[in-house]
C-alpha cells in the first residue's frame, strides 16, 4: 500500500516513520529543497510525545539537544526590577516529562529516524490529488498513491485541494508572533530573558549548541493585520510598529531584523474543521487542527496525532473508510482542549492589562519558589496546558509481523521522483 505524506516538518516524518514500521510504502514530499535548518524557535514536548520519541529509538537525541533553559529573567514595563524565575521547577511541576528543543533540531531528529525507510523528495510541492489517488506535483511526474496525507502545516497545500480555501476554517486569536535569529553577545545560556508590556511580549535565549541566540515576540492586535505571508518587509515594519519604545534591549533585537539570517512571521491562527479526511486524503498536525502556533503545544499534538493515524491504519489493515474515523475519535478531546488550551495560555503570555503584566511576573515567581509538590498543584489548578498534555495517553499499537516491515518501493533520499508508478 502506497501513501503520499506531503511536508518534513515534524508530523510528517514521525508518521513516516511509523507508518513504515507497520508495513506500508511511504514517500514524503517537501516544498523545501532541504531539509530545514532556517533557524525557528524552542518548542516543547510533553510526556506523551517523549514516550513516542522512546518508541522511536531517538530520546537520547532528543535529551541531547534540549535548549537546557532553567532561568528566566522577567522585565515588567515600567517596573524598576527585574523578576528572576526558576524555570526548571516550572517545568518539572507542569509536567513530569518534559523537554524544551529547538523545532529544526526535532525536526532532523525524527527525520534521520526514519530515512533510510522512506522516499523523500525535497523540492517539490503536490499541486493536484484527483479522486482515485493521482497525484500531480509541480516537477515529478504523476503517480497514483492509496492514501494522501497533508502534514504541511497551518497553511498546507493538501488542506486546499482537498477541503478549500483555508479562509473556512482559520480563525485568528487578535494575536502574533515573530522569531528572528541574532549574535548572542549577551552570552545567553541556559536563561530566558523576557520584557512584558501590556499586549506585547518579548524574549531572547540562547543555548551553547545553537551558536547564535533566538528572539521571539508575542503580541495583540484590536484589527486583524494586513500582510502577506511573503512580504517579510512588511512583516518586519508591523512587528517594529508593535514593539516601539518597550524597552532598549527590545529595541537592540529589532535592530538586527535586517541582518538576522532567519526570520518567522505570522498570525497566532487556530484550525477548526468537522473533519481531517475526505475520501483518500486526510490532514495530521497544523494542518487539520493547529491550536495556535508558539502558545498551544502544537508540536507535541501533531507526534501524537502522526503517531495515532500510522497506528489506526495499520490495525485497520490499511482500511482508511475505518481507519479515518478511528484516527478522528482517538484526537477529538485532545484538539479540543488544546485550543481551549492555547486561548488561556496567549492571555496569560500577551496581558490585556497592567494587571496581567503583574500577575504573570509575580505568579511565575511564586510557583518557582514554593517547594514541588505545592508548586505542581498551584500549576496544575491554573494551567489547562498541563492538565491536557498530562492526560493523553499513548496507545501501545500491535507491531506488524517482522517480514512486513519497510516494504518500500523506493528508499533514502537518492530516489529521483515519482516515475511513472
Amino acid at each position: 500500500m502506497r501513501i503520499l505524506v506531503s511536508g518534513a516538518s515534524v508530523a510528517g516524518p514521525v508518521l513516516a516513520y511509523w507508518l513504515t514500521r507497520h508495513g506500508f510504502s511511504v514517500t514524503v514530499v517537501e516544498r523545501a529543497p532541504t531539509p530545514r535548518r532556517t533557524g525557528g524557535h524552542g518548542v516543547d514536548l510533553f510526556r506523551p510525545a517523549m514516550t513516542i520519541s522512546e518508541k522511536m529509538g531517538v530520546l537520547p537525541r532528543v535529551e541531547e539537544r534540549a535548549t537546557g533553559t532553567h532561568r528566566m529573567t522577567v522585565h515588567q514595563e515600567g517596573a524598576r526590577r527585574p523578576v528572576r524565575v526558576d524555570l526548571s521547577k516550572i517545568f518539572s511541576a507542569a509536567s513530569d516529562r518534559h523537554v524544551e528543543i529547538m523545532r529544526d533540531d526535532l525536526s532532523e531528529i525524527y527525520y534521520d529516524a526514519g530515512r533510510g525507510d522512506v522516499q523523500y523528495l525535497f523540492g517539490d510541492s503536490i499541486t493536484a490529488i484527483s479522486p482515485d489517488g493521482v497525484v500531480r506535483c509541480e516537477n515529478a511526474a504523476p503517480r497514483r498513491f492509496d492514501l494522501v496525507v497533508g502534514a504541511d502545516g497551518l497553511h498546507s497545500t493538501v488542506r486546499r485541494l482537498g477541503f478549500g480555501d483555508e479562509s473556512r476554517f482559520s480563525a485568528c486569536t487578535g494575536a502574533y508572533f515573530g522569531v528572528l535569529n541574532l549574535p548572542n553577545v549577551s552570552g545567553l545560556d541556559g536563561e530566558l530573558l523576557i520584557h512584558v508590556g501590556v499586549g506585547r511580549t518579548a524574549g531572547m535565549y540562547g543555548a551553547p549548541h545553537l551558536g547564535d541566540a533566538r528572539v521571539l515576540f508575542l503580541f495583540r492586535s484590536e484589527r486583524e493585520l494586513d500582510y502577506q505571508h511573503h512580504d517579510v518587509p512588511r512583516q518586519k515594519r508591523l512587528l517594529r510598529s508593535a514593539f516601539d519604545g518597550l524597552h532598549p534591549d527590545v529595541d537592540r533585537w529589532l535592530d538586527e531584523l535586517d541582518r538576522t539570517p532567519a526570520f518567522y512571521f505570522d498570525s497566532i491562527t487556530q484550525l477548526r474543521m468537522d473533519t481531517w479526511s475526505r475520501g483518500r486524503v486526510t490532514l495530521v498536525g497544523d494542518a487539520g487542527y493547529c491550536p495556535g502556533a508558539a502558545v498551544g503545544g502544537s508540536t507535541t499534538l501533531a507526534v501524537v496525532g502522526a503517531y495515532v493515524l500510522a497506528g489506526e491504519l495499520a490495525r485497520a489493515g490499511g482500511d482508511h473508510e475505518r481507519a479515518f474515523p478511528a484516527y478522528e475519535r482517538a484526537m477529538a478531546e485532545h484538539v479540543h482542549g488544546s485550543h481551549a488550551a492555547a486561548l488561556s495560555a496567549a492571555k496569560t503570555l500577551i496581558p490585556t492589562s497592567r494587571l496581567g503584566v503583574r500577575g504573570l511576573a509575580q505568579g511565575a515567581r511564586l510557583i518557582s519558589a514554593l517547594p514541588a509538590r505545592p508548586s505542581r498543584a498551584l500549576l496544575r489548578l491554573t494551567t489547562k496546558s498541563a492538565r491536557l498534555y498530562n492526560s493523553i495517553a499513548i496507545d501501545d499499537y500491535p507491531p506488524p509481523p517482522i517480514a512486513s516491515r519497510g516494504r518500500v518501493g523506493l528508499a533514502g533520499d537518492s530516489a529521483g521522483g515519482f516515475g511513472a508508478g
